[in-house]
């Protein structure tokens, strides 16, 4: 695309050194994948300043820059205001403003955001259409996964591979939005056609100033979600059971669609029947009824159900198709996965990585533990402290024996950490073990017959990362070596 073609997005500008028509090959705002004939990005970031590889980029051959100040470099360099913001417009029309040729749903909260998208995916294909995904654990163009870095991605990375999906002709699209992406901008640009509110709970507090914070930047999904009716009809999908459910309302102009369990709302949940082996309820919706018999456990897999499900009848989903993918699906890696290996006792490692995420997979534990219930669990390092004594809190009230240990303590002290959490249940009975490998081979060691043992916070994840550096660590292939070992 030509350089003044590509320009015309932006009004307001400056323009240092010449800026003949030239033809751009590709956006970039990693200075080390800079080529001939690219447009570098200079972003400011939180460890380093793209503005400072300036140089770099014009001598691996970068055809100009956008940045926020001026810069002494021979190039062209186009000043704005705010290069995110300007690198959001510019990928759009570099890559022809790939969502709106899709239908995209975005999905954000605390908790559920990764398995309601994987739901969601799992109906679509049900309905025969061509999907694509981008979470937390991966992006996928129909069946073929990539591995992504953030939650949400930035806006060169997510226009460029939704273009990407519209070349692979995908029709629909499910993405998990962080609170950072939205406050920070990474999702504008982004035309969804539903917008789904899972839940509110402490988390990010190290990012946000406060619990109102973190609530208004999740709520930008929803302020942002169009402003006129004369376009393709926009949906938001509610948690009405959520205490923060009227924010989310009040911030969109756009249709409302309300799910839950507790109260009167859109679609709901009825005649729920929770067990050990699965779940079985009503769906009860403005289009009818039918009997859900999913293999998902806990009401908080209820809720997951009723977000996608939700979404699905308003991009015009049958209840029937929504009955038969979610009957058939197994549910997501890492969230509450079971580890079997022979052994007489349960072993199930969830990412439960808040209070109330811990508090949900417990409750859920304690509905079917025959026996006593055992918990390893830890918090991030360089991440919000406040939860941490909540997250001990939590362990000890429904477990009967507590292992606090290391979740990627990053750069901080693991030891630290520990003491931030042992601060939440003074008095109260529980082990400490550093290290993670340790902590679960010791509630394996302690299981007896009928035990449920759960390894919280990781899910997924396979790496550790201690004092800033990562080795291969994942939870599932160490529960079941140390099972291994027991027997």
């Amino acid at each position: 695309m030509k350089l003044t073609t590509l320009m015309e997005t932006l009004h307001i500008y400056q323009l240092t050194n010449s800026m003949e028509d030239i033809t751009i090959n590709k956006l970039e705002m990693d200075s080390r994948n800079i080529e001939r004939g690219d447009l570098f990005i200079c972003i400011p970031g939180y460890t380093v300043d793209g503005h400072d590889f300036a140089h770099m980029a014009e001598e691996k051959g970068a055809a100009a820059i956008i940045a926020e100040r001026p810069l002494p470099v021979s190039i062209p360099v186009i000043v704005v205001n705010d290069s995110q913001r300007a690198m959001a417009k510019l990928a759009n029309h570099f890559y022809h403003y790939p969502t709106q040729h899709m239908h995209l749903v975005g999905v954000t909260g605390t908790n559920g955001k990764t398995t309601t998208s994987y739901l969601l995916e799992t109906i679509f294909q049900q309905d025969k259409k061509k999907t694509g995904l981008i979470g937390t654990i991966q992006m996928k163009i129909n069946n073929e996964a990539f591995e992504v870095n953030n939650t949400t991605p930035d806006s060169l990375f997510l226009q460029k591979h939704f273009a990407q999906m519209v070349d692979s002709q995908v029709e629909n699209a499910v993405m998990e939005v962080s609170s950072h992406a939205l406050d920070l901008g990474r999702v504008h640009g982004c035309d969804y056609d539903v917008a789904v509110f899972t839940n509110i709970s402490q988390d990010h507090l190290d990012f946000h100033k406060d619990m109102d914070d973190y609530v208004r930047a999740k709520s930008l999904l929803f302020s942002q979600l169009g402003n006129t009716y004369k376009q393709t009809p926009k949906y938001a999908v509610v948690n009405r059971d959520d205490a923060y459910y009227q924010t989310f309302i009040k911030s969109t102009a756009q249709e409302v669609i309300t799910y839950g369990i507790e109260h009167e709302c859109d679609i709901r949940a009825e005649q729920l029947q929770l067990g050990a082996k699965g779940t079985t309820f009503t769906l009860s919706t403005p289009v009818g009824s039918v009997e859900i018999n999913s293999p998902l456990i806990g009401k908080f897999s209820v809720y997951n159900i009723l977000a996608a499900a939700s979404a699905a009848i308003v991009s015009n989903v049958s209840l029937d198709t929504i009955k038969k993918a979610m009957e058939q699906t197994s549910g997501v890696s890492g969230r509450f996965e079971p580890v079997l290996a022979g052994q007489d006792f349960g072993v199930i490692v969830d990412y439960a990585h808040t209070p109330d995420s811990l508090e949900n997979v417990l409750q859920t534990i304690k509905q079917f533990a025959n026996n006593k219930i055992h918990v390893v669990v830890g918090c991030g390092g360089d991440r919000d402290t406040t939860k941490r004594p909540l997250m001990a809190k939590v362990a000890v009230q429904y477990a009967d024996n507590v292992i606090l240990t290391s979740d990627n303590p990053r750069s901080e002290d693991p030891v630290s950490i520990l003491q931030d959490m042992e601060a939440g249940i003074e008095g109260q009975a529980y082990q400490v073990v550093v290290n993670r490998r340790d902590a679960i081979e010791l509630a394996i060691t302690q299981a007896s017959e009928d035990d449920v043992v759960l390894i919280a916070g990781k899910g997924h994840e396979t790496y550790q990362e201690v004092h800033g550096e990562r080795s291969h660590f994942d939870d599932r292939e160490v529960a079941r070596e140390c099972i291994a070992s027991k027997m």
